[in-house]
């Protein structure tokens, strides 16, 4: 069994023309195209036309570049030259987050698509929609060892929705057709289109499917009717609910929904680090992110609610932490997930709903306002007034200090400068995510753009182009720190060459942080190649690259770079704001206990 296997997305696919339910000619040909049918390239740049691609992150190579032929001779797909393979999946996948549309990436075969790798798989983790084409060696050469060459197939199969190998040109538009299907619908997910350099050479009449069938493929869209009445009879009895989401609401466009949901219920509501901004971070009824670094009141919910309302969300280890002791407060549990292979995974569910979150909140919406039955006004109530109590802990409070930048007060101060603006924020991995996460006060979905389920450092500043494209007009800032920014560090030529002008605020503490607050927790301070020694002049990088350099020393002058990042809207700014080494995340649930059993700072340890 392949790993993470999931029911309703692993298949094997029937490539026959009997699958198709309707084709439609393409577009007249190109006028630089001379031959009366156009060659594998052209059909690829028709279809990603054809798709509405609009961008394309990419590296060429001699087994791809028949298709930079192809789209040199067009001008409605922009292509952007990344430094790195990883940056263009990371950019394409950045991209697709913040706008849903599905992110396009193309690479070239061999080490062009191991390089990719770590992109597909932290794309995949995460649920990104995306189409990474990959060039590989002529098909009379695979499996002999060509330069160049490598399985991509079998190298991606564990971390792809799904993949192809196209041996006939003529296959080619069907194969893209379903990729794109493939990669947006249901769980999304990354789908690779492997293309060997002859069939991108070779020409065949060009037919694009309007729309494909799949046997083995058929997501259920709509939730089971007798499943919601169940979820909804539940609700309405629940003396100690809660609302658990994660970045299924936000994947799935029900962010709307989800509000409805608690506005007309009035039930405490939590995301996950990948669902944050699906309810509004000012909503009283928002307990904040849970979790290995969640608020007190968030977890503490979680572990002593009845009735459990989990939408979008996986129950991964680093929300529920120890599952037996999760397991050991009783409560009933509705689980609604697109993806029946992520229900009963870790926890055991009473009532399952498999379908699009947004038509299963829909119907639970309706069917509760059609109920004659309301929550207990008065269970509702002594259960917020217990939850209030947890939330006097102010479990996120820091000491502020005039003598060293904290940086939990350099994203609260971000934040203070860029809230009710139309800003986005990305991250790479580290304590500086989880900073960002805990205090930077998400209002609305996709403007929080960060890996959570690989926890892949080097996408902050990826993710930031990817999303400077989409949205020219937004300020984009990658919240990062000195460890994760060098991981993609060139694509700062990136940023000029396509004028990306993006601001990077980089909470430079001189290790790679939640790798020494862990040592230091658990290994007895005994920092074991944490500390980063030999450190670029991050100003004159910054410069050389063409872009603006500042760097803040003291907590008086956070205020004022921060303000200028933000004046230069047409320069990348990156900021090296020298934070306090000692400075550690809490709260925190150590590896093996409960979510419950948090340490609130160093006076629990």
């Amino acid at each position: 069994m392949d790993f993470r296997q999931r029911n309703s997305q692993r298949f094997f696919m029937d490539t026959s023309a009997t699958e198709v339910k309707r084709a439609v000619m393409a577009p007249p040909s190109s006028p630089h195209t001379t031959a009366a049918e156009p060659n594998g390239s052209e059909i690829l740049v028709r279809c990603l036309q054809a798709e509405g691609v609009k961008y394309l992150w990419g590296y060429p190579g001699g087994a791809v570049l028949y298709i930079y032929d192809a789209l040199y001779k067009q001008a409605s797909i922009q292509h952007v030259l990344v430094r790195h393979e990883q940056a263009a999946v990371h950019a394409a996948d950045g991209y697709a987050r913040a706008t849903g549309d599905v992110g396009v990436a193309l690479v070239t075969s061999g080490p062009g698509v191991t390089n990719a790798v770590t992109g597909i798989a932290t794309a995949y983790m995460d649920s990104i929609p995306m189409v990474i084409v990959t060039g590989q060696v002529p098909t009379p050469a695979i499996g002999l060892d060509a330069f160049q060459e490598c399985d991509t197939v079998g190298i991606t199969r564990p971390i792809v929705k799904h993949n192809f190998l196209v041996k006939d040109v003529r296959d080619l538009a069907l194969t893209m057709k379903k990729a794109f299907h493939i990669a947006r619908t249901g769980r999304p997910g990354p789908v690779v289109v492997d293309i060997p350099k002859d069939v991108s050479l070779k020409t065949a009449p060009f037919r694009y499917p309007e729309t494909v069938e799949m046997r083995s493929y058929n997501p259920v869209k709509k939730g089971h009717g007798g499943q919601i009445r169940k979820a909804v009879q539940l609700l309405l009895q629940a003396r100690r609910p809660y609302i658990y989401t994660g970045g299924g609401v936000v994947l799935g466009n029900a962010a709307s929904e989800l509000r409805q949901l608690v506005d007309l219920l009035g039930f405490p509501c939590t995301n996950t680090l990948m669902g944050l901004g699906a309810i509004a971070a000012s909503d009283p009824r928002f307990l904040g992110m849970l979790g290995m670094h969640g608020t007190y009141e968030a977890n503490m919910t979680m572990q002593q609610c009845d009735v459990l309302l989990a939408i979008g969300a996986r129950f991964d280890d680093r929300v529920i932490g120890n599952p037996k002791h999760f397991a050991s407060v009783e409560r009933k549990i509705i689980h609604v997930d697109i993806d029946p292979s992520s229900i009963s995974k870790r926890v055991r569910v009473d009532i399952p709903i498999v379908g699009d979150v947004k038509d299963v909140l829909l119907e639970l919406i309706a069917q509760i306002k059609e109920a004659q039955a309301r929550p207990d006004s008065a269970a509702l109530g002594a259960w917020w007034s217990q939850i209030n109590e947890w939330r006097k802990r102010n479990c996120l409070a820091y000491r502020n200090s005039t003598e060293v930048i904290k940086p939990q007060a350099v994203v609260e101060k971000l934040w203070e400068l860029t809230r009710g603006t139309d800003s986005y924020i990305t991250s790479d991995v580290g304590q500086h995510q989880m900073w960002a996460a805990q205090y930077y006060r998400f209002e609305e979905p996709r403007r929080w753009i960060n890996s959570g389920g690989l926890g892949t450092m080097g996408v902050g500043l990826p993710y930031a182009m990817g999303i400077k494209l989409a949205r020219p007009q937004a300020d984009v800032f990658c919240i990062t720190g000195e460890g994760s920014i060098q991981m993609c560090i060139q694509e700062l030529s990136t940023c000029l060459q396509y004028d990306t002008p993006v601001k990077i605020v980089s909470l430079n503490n001189r290790y790679l942080g939640m790798v020494r607050q862990w040592q230091e927790l658990d290994y007895g301070g005994r920092y074991s190649h944490s500390y980063m020694d030999a450190l670029p002049d991050f100003v004159k990088l910054a410069e050389a690259y063409g872009h603006v350099g500042l760097r803040v020393d003291r907590p008086e002058d956070v205020e004022a770079a921060l303000k200028e990042a933000i004046r230069l809207k047409e320069r990348t700014v990156f900021l090296d704001v020298r934070t306090d080494p000692t400075e550690n995340v809490w709260p925190m649930v150590q590896a093996g206990k409960g979510i419950s059993e948090m340490l609130l700072g160093s006076e629990d340890l």
